[in-house]
């Protein structure tokens, strides 16, 4: 299974490079989540998560990406965010590739630090395109997550707009709603899920529809998210009976963050691949167009 992970996360380094009790009665709807987080939209203030995605192929099911990261306000939303991913697999999965491989640094965790529109990435593959010397890589316009990020939440609940799009045709459920979202819709109002999925979709993956189950606490506030993103929806699944799972919990609304760009002399624009095949690899990934 292991392997299977791996080979998928060489693809998706390339493009971009989910038991609960029975369902109580409902007898009223809970909180609507618009207005209680609206009011969390503070500068200076944030919230946690941590995030498990499951790969499930129909045949076989397993935990592909894990993530951690906090997210910081502005008036209008997302002002900042530091998310961390870190891929299921080892080292010894991609053995096939040869030993010092530049490709065994996916086993490793990828950081993001996204300060506006501006992404400064770090650790996994980026660590071995960097120069001697720098530790992160300065991206405008670059991906909130990396390119594990591909594998993330895709709705982010901190965009006013998406939240509020996701509740037109939301219905109760127990502790929370449920309700589904086309990728069409979500692109038009998310700026979070454009950076993260920054492919051209085709129309098959527009019409796709992505199902989602939001849980709240007594104030309306968001503490778990789970989406069922069909494989029609991923640039690299053939989308043939398969599907992600992103369970996200949320943590600490309202405390107090202050996410900061990494120190000028570890930071640079400029990537480096090697030289010679590891120069041929890397262009092959289309990293250095990546975020461009």
């Amino acid at each position: 299974m292991n392997r299977m992970l791996a080979g998928l996360a060489l693809a998706s380094a390339a493009a971009l490079m989910a038991a609960t009790p029975a369902q109580a009665a409902i007898t009223q709807a809970p909180a609507k989540p618009v207005t209680a987080v609206k009011k969390q939209l503070v500068p200076g203030k944030g919230v946690t998560f941590t995030e498990r995605t499951t790969l499930d192929s129909g045949r076989m099911r397993a935990v592909f990406v894990r993530s951690s990261g906090t997210y910081q306000f502005s008036r209008s939303g997302l002002a900042a965010s530091d998310i961390t991913g870190k891929l299921n697999i080892k080292a010894s999965d991609l053995a096939d590739l040869g030993e010092g491989s530049m490709f065994q640094s996916l086993a490793k965790p990828e950081r993001t630090i996204r300060i506006g529109t501006t992404s400064y990435l770090s650790g996994s593959i980026w660590a071995e395109l960097l120069p001697s010397g720098k530790t992160w890589y300065k991206a405008p316009g670059g991906p909130p997550a990396g390119f594990t990020g591909i594998f993330g939440q895709p709705l982010n609940i901190v965009e006013p707009a998406t939240l509020k799009t996701l509740f037109k045709n939301a219905k109760p459920a127990s502790g929370g709603y449920t309700g589904k979202i086309s990728v069409r819709d979500l692109r038009k109002v998310s700026a979070y899920y454009r950076a993260s999925s920054p492919a051209t979709p085709s129309a098959k993956t527009l019409k796709s529809q992505i199902t989602w189950r939001l849980s709240v606490n007594a104030k309306g506030l968001p503490t778990r998210l789970v989406t069922i993103v069909p494989g029609s929806a991923l640039a690299a699944s053939d989308g043939a009976g398969e599907k992600m799972i992103v369970d996200t919990r949320y943590n600490g609304w309202g405390g107090k963050v202050s996410i900061k760009a990494p120190a000028a002399d570890e930071v640079t624009t400029k990537l480096d691949g090697g030289t010679g095949d590891e120069q041929e690899s890397a262009e092959n990934l289309d990293l250095f167009n990546l975020l461009k």
